[in-house]
């Protein structure tokens, strides 16, 4: 229906006698507004270049060993920057692994060399020379750590007839005991044990002054040796050229055994310390005789 409107309406114009016009309509204006704006073509979007290394284009930059770094400014202090691994600061100093300090031993204080008593040593020094001693004055020992004598005597007989073998160094408080319980007590008990005639004629000591700790020992306190104020005997030679030897006798029968037990109890006596074999086995050949001060003249016997 709609395809045959056109040739009725030419039919209907020949019928009437209208003529078709010379020309086409003419077609109507923009409006104003939009009459003086042309159209902005669309602009087509550039191609990608095509790449020439495989693909790769799209991949970030992997420097090689032949680039250098692109150097970064300083800072306008002057100072360096910051390392790439440095922390940043908490405002707390670091802390060690091992929040134990290590502690160190406290330094040892030995104390000085005690000088001797002027009017002390005078006595000793006469009374010894009473008794009958034989001895030089020494020159004043000071080997440190608290080892030393400040009058020291050289000992070679405690008694007239009796020697010191071999001869040895001490404080004069020490000759005087050592030679007292020699006349007083070791030599009569000489003579009851084996006969009025034998005398002791020789005292063997072991040690008299010598700078060590107690026992020889590597720790613990000071000897007595090393003040001067111990002696070691280690046995007596008699007039009669026998020898008793300080060794452990507490069950000998016998009268070396006898004489032995006599002497140790005895020396208590003169000294502060006696130890003997059964106190120790550090004393099992020789007797321990010192004179340290002790409070209240109280006595350590072994």
């Amino acid at each position: 229906m709609r395809r045959s409107f056109p040739l009725i309406l030419l039919s209907l114009l020949i019928l009437t006698g209208a003529s078709l016009p010379k020309s086409g309509p003419i077609p109507l204006k923009k409006p104003p507004s939009e009459a003086g704006e042309k159209e902005a073509a669309p602009t087509p979007e550039e191609k990608p270049a095509t790449p020439t290394d495989g693909g790769k284009a799209d991949q970030p930059e992997v420097p090689t060993g032949d680039e250098q770094p692109v150097p970064q400014p300083k800072p306008k202090d002057g100072s360096e920057g910051a390392a790439k691994d440095q922390k940043p600061a908490t405002g707390e100093k670091d802390q060690p692994v091992d929040d134990k300090k290590e502690e160190k031993p406290a330094p040892i204080v030995y104390p000085p060399v005690e000088a001797e008593d002027a009017a002390d040593y005078a006595k000793c020094v006469a009374d010894l020379k009473a008794i009958g001693a034989t001895f030089v004055e020494a020159k004043r020992i000071d080997d440190g750590k608290g080892c030393g004598i400040d009058k020291p005597l050289e000992v070679t007989s405690i008694l007239p007839a009796v020697t010191l073998a071999p001869k040895g160094l001490m404080r004069c408080e020490t000759a005087l005991a050592l030679a007292r319980w020699t006349k007083e007590t070791a030599q009569p008990a000489a003579e009851v044990a084996f006969d009025k005639t034998i005398k002791i004629k020789a005292l063997n000591q072991a040690s008299t002054y010598i700078c060590r700790l107690r026992n020889n020992a590597t720790t613990g306190k000071i000897s007595e040796h090393a003040h001067g104020n111990a002696v070691d005997i280690a046995s007596f030679t008699l007039s009669n050229g026998a020898t008793i030897a300080i060794q452990p006798r507490d069950e000998d029968g016998t009268m070396d055994g006898a004489f032995q037990r006599a002497v140790t109890a005895s020396a208590c006596l003169y000294f502060k310390t006696v130890l003997d074999p059964g106190s120790d086995a550090a004393h099992e050949t020789h007797l321990h005789l010192d004179v340290i001060e002790r409070r209240n003249d109280y006595r350590y016997c072994r």
